[in-house]
């Protein structure tokens, strides 16, 4: 009789402890505040729609860029990994369901036996073996929903290469828009510069003007000339890496002028380059949702998921674990008499494991699972906090492009009225080749670095785009 009640006793046990192991995985892990920083922009910008929620073809409108963008997506290598790596998790899933079911085994044998002199003898089995797993505490339901989160994880994983091969492409093409205005720039300037070069000459020859004069503005315009032939080299560098991007061989990249086209916003025009990246234009949204937006922050939840499950599984292997295995088919051979014609076989085992010592490997394995689940808690936290970082460091950069887009706007204007008036007052004898030479490479200098804020300012954009969890629609 106490047999009896410590057996009853040990096996409510077991169905007690072993019904947590069922348990589905609830993310519980704290989020930090003030996710974006204290700033008071960004927290203006907060309590509105973010720019996260607008798809990249309403994003970026320049019908080119769309073009290249669609071809990317098509064609990139690193994508189509991903995609690969999707369907590789889909069929580890599959796997994981079909565990329920049984597996089955056409296992044919057959055998000649012959005794001294007497004749041989013909055995044969023709069984349909089978085996099944039998649901104990959570071990099969545990690993199916493991590998379901290893598919969810590889599925943002893809969207993560996705967006961010968005945002790569969409750099690459403004940073050809730049510099083929940069080039535009140095190219005016190349011809403004031939023309003071041939005045000095002039000047020179008619003996109102030293020979150094002509020196120094040959070696500036020159020195233009060399920057062209950089800028030239920069734009075909700018070219291959799209063509990477796009996995095509090398070859010219169809793109607009800068300016023609608006980023993200229907009043972001050429007329007001700064209004892309105004920060009263560019929605933010709330923390809370770009966790639900960024790919990354999604994948790094789903890989606390599969370190739970695993923890589950772990825990299961404690617990007894039932294998029903059987056979069915024809046979010639019973108990060692040969009979002609075969007759039918039947056979069927239940098989009850309880690990009772695995020299400490049942233990290690679920201490290993636990610490895995806290590393990953920790590195979600991180994830999370750096996405944070990522936005206030894209929406201070868009603050900054618009200040100085003002300041270059304005110190363009001033540089160019100097170089006019100065040039004038050369050709009138009241001011010198310096002076000029100076004015040219100041205006030169400004409008380069006019330009180029301007690119700084959409990389902005397009990086606070990204970081809020847009890109993937």
């Amino acid at each position: 009789m106490k047999l009896k009640n410590i057996i009853i006793a040990t096996t409510v046990s077991f169905m007690l402890t072993g019904c947590g192991l069922y348990k589905k995985y609830e993310q519980k892990t704290q989020t930090p505040e003030n996710l974006f920083g204290t700033d008071q922009a960004i927290q203006n910008a907060s309590g509105e729609q973010s720019i996260a929620q607008m798809s990249w073809r309403e994003f970026f409108t320049d019908p080119l860029l769309q073009q290249l963008i669609e071809q990317a997506l098509a064609n990139n290598t690193d994508l189509n990994s991903a995609r690969i790596a999707i369907e590789k998790a889909q069929a580890s899933h599959t796997a994981a369901k079909l565990a329920y079911l049984p597996s089955l085994t056409l296992a044919p044998q057959g055998s000649l036996t012959r005794f001294s002199d007497n004749p041989w003898s013909k055995t044969y089995n023709l069984p349909l073996q089978l085996s099944m797993d039998v649901e104990t505490f959570g071990s099969i339901t545990s690993k199916k929903r493991a590998a379901k989160a290893i598919l969810l994880r590889a599925q943002m994983q893809e969207e993560a290469v996705r967006s961010n091969l968005i945002s790569n492409v969409a750099q690459q093409y403004f940073m050809l828009q730049v510099l083929d205005r940069q080039l535009e720039i140095l190219t005016m300037t190349d011809s403004l510069w031939q023309g003071s070069l041939e005045t000095q000459r002039t000047l020179w020859e008619n003996g109102k003007a030293y020979s150094t004069a002509v020196n120094q503005m040959e070696a500036s315009y020159l020195d233009v000339k060399a920057q062209i032939a950089d800028m030239r080299r920069n734009i075909h560098t700018t070219e291959n890496t799209l063509c990477r991007l796009l996995a095509i061989t090398p070859q010219h990249i169809n793109r607009s002028k800068w300016g023609n086209t608006s980023l993200h916003h229907p009043e972001a025009d050429s007329e007001a380059g700064q209004r892309m990246f105004d920060t009263k234009y560019l929605k933010i949204g709330v923390p809370a949702s770009m966790l639900e937006n960024r790919p990354d922050i999604r994948a790094a939840n789903q890989s606390m998921a599969e370190a739970f499950y695993n923890t589950q599984t772990a825990r299961a292997a404690f617990f007894p674990g039932l294998t029903l295995s059987g056979a069915i088919g024809w046979t010639n051979s019973a108990g060692g008499v040969v009979t002609n014609p075969g007759k039918i076989l039947i056979n069927a085992i239940g098989t009850l494991t309880q690990p009772i010592f695995a020299r400490g490997k049942l233990i290690a394995n679920k201490k290993i699972a636990k610490l895995t689940e806290e590393d990953l808690q920790k590195k979600y936290v991180q994830t999370v906090i750096d996405a944070g970082n990522q936005v206030n460091e894209a929406m201070e950069d868009c603050l900054v492009a618009r200040e100085k887009h003002l300041f270059y706007h304005r110190q363009v204007q001033v540089l160019h009225e100097a170089y006019i008036g100065t040039h004038e007052l050369m050709d009138n004898g009241k001011a010198n080749y310096l002076e000029v030479l100076k004015a040219q490479e100041s205006l030169l200098s400004s409008q380069l670095s006019e330009a180029m804020n301007l690119y700084k300012g959409a990389r902005a954009v397009i990086a606070l785009y990204i970081a809020l969890g847009g890109g993937a629609e």
